[in-house]
């Protein structure tokens, strides 16, 4: 019987538990015994336009590489911000690509990455079937920020919320020691959907409550509202720790940091906040004359390996798994998803759905999962949280730090 071959790509932006899903797949491919060829795209789509691949069979043929790129954070093959053009728009960089999958006799071709990637996913599809292509197409979910439609939730949010869960309880503990006002506001990301706020929300101990109050982009921010909740916590506390999304909006539905001067765009289009915590700390100031302090998380929420999850590595790696036996079977234009079974005991299943009715949409957080008050989140949402962030996962550490996968193969001579 003739042998598979394949192609894997990664897109977007970074997390702990994409390398996982690469090594699922890998694993799977070398498993089945029906593949002759596992290929990587070296920076995605558009370094696969530029023949910049390598075999990953040769690279991970033992137990102890692949564990080692599992547990590895960020993304082994490299990434890109490349929007696919239509068919009809650009013909030439579809005759590009399918050109060399006929030269590599490429059977099936994985696709590691959030919205836009899914775009990649369904258009490549799409032309597949048009010109009679058997090839198969199949979408693999990874964000931190879980807005993917269709899935109960996405490969590296449970870690991204664990680091995000973490750092607020260990704020909690720094800020504990004075007996002063004062207030520190965590800037988090979340351009539209806020699940990772809400996970700080996980923070809440015996002993300690904060994030004292949660502002999330699903519903508007009124910045009187804001600097009266923070009023009212002062009645019964002198130390005030707030998370916010960075993409909170006014009631006229305008980013709060829309005028600042470092507003960036992505190759996507999509704003690159940056300063919604320094806008509010200055308002804070402004209003209360207390000691005011903005923490901006950025990338360190992404690929914080020490802190991972171990549900989600587990659930990212056999999502890998399961992809490869969905394209086995035949099935094309799709992304793998998760379906929650049921929350205690955790259990979800591997199933997948039409990739065109999850690509270019965002799955936000279920209003009636926020408060009244638009300050907090409920105890349906704390619920749906708390499975995604459990267990450790073991790191390798030699001279004293984590020991990951060589990434050489990404450096630009």
């Amino acid at each position: 019987m003739k042998k598979r071959n394949c192609f894997i790509g990664q897109s977007g932006g970074p997390t702990v538990a994409i390398n996982a899903s690469l090594a699922g797949i890998i694993h799977e491919c070398i498993k089945s015994q029906k593949f002759d060829h596992v290929y990587g795209m070296v920076n995605g789509i558009m370094g696969l336009l530029e023949s910049r691949y390598m075999d990953l069979g040769e690279l991970f043929n033992d137990s102890q590489a692949l564990e080692q790129l599992k547990h590895s954070p960020a993304m082994y093959l490299g990434s890109c911000r490349y929007k696919l053009p239509n068919y009809q728009d650009d013909p030439q960089t579809y005759e590009i690509l399918f050109h060399t999958f006929e030269q590599l006799h490429i059977t099936d071709f994985y696709y590691i990455g959030g919205n836009d990637s899914m775009d990649t996913v369904a258009k490549l599809s799409a032309y597949a079937k048009s010109i009679h292509s058997p090839i198969c197409f199949i979408g693999i979910p990874k964000t931190i920020d879980n807005d993917l439609m269709g899935t109960d939730h996405t490969p590296g949010f449970g870690s991204a919320a664990k680091y995000v869960a973490t750092s607020m309880l260990e704020i909690a503990y720094d800020s504990s020691i004075y007996k002063l006002n004062a207030v520190t506001i965590v800037e988090i990301m979340g351009r539209n959907a806020g699940w990772l706020t809400a996970a700080s929300a996980l923070a809440r101990t015996q002993c300690n409550e904060a994030p004292d109050l949660i502002y999330l982009p699903e519903v508007p921010f009124s910045t009187q509202k804001f600097l009266d909740d923070i009023r009212k916590v002062f009645r019964h506390k002198k130390n005030i720790i707030i998370a916010v999304s960075e993409g909170i909006k006014n009631e006229n539905g305008e980013y709060l940091d829309a005028d600042s001067k470092y507003t960036k765009r992505d190759a996507f289009g999509h704003v690159l906040h940056s300063g919604t915590g320094k806008v509010l700390e200055s308002l804070v100031y402004q209003e209360f004359k207390c000691k005011v302090r903005s923490i901006e998380l950025n990338v360190l929420q992404r690929c914080a390996m020490h802190i991972a999850s171990k549900v989600d590595l587990e659930e990212s790696f056999q999502i890998g798994q399961a992809a490869v036996q969905t394209s086995m079977e035949g099935h094309s234009g799709v992304m793998m998803t998760f379906q929650r079974v049921q929350n205690q005991p955790y259990q979800v299943e591997y199933t997948y759905k039409d990739v065109l009715k999850i690509a270019n949409l965002e799955q936000r957080i279920p209003v009636e999962w926020i408060n009244d008050e638009h300050n907090d989140i409920t105890q349906e949402l704390y619920d749906y949280l708390i499975p995604l962030i459990q267990g450790e996962v073991a790191i390798t550490y030699e001279n004293g730090i984590p020991c990951y996968s060589n990434i050489s193969h990404l450096r630009y001579k």
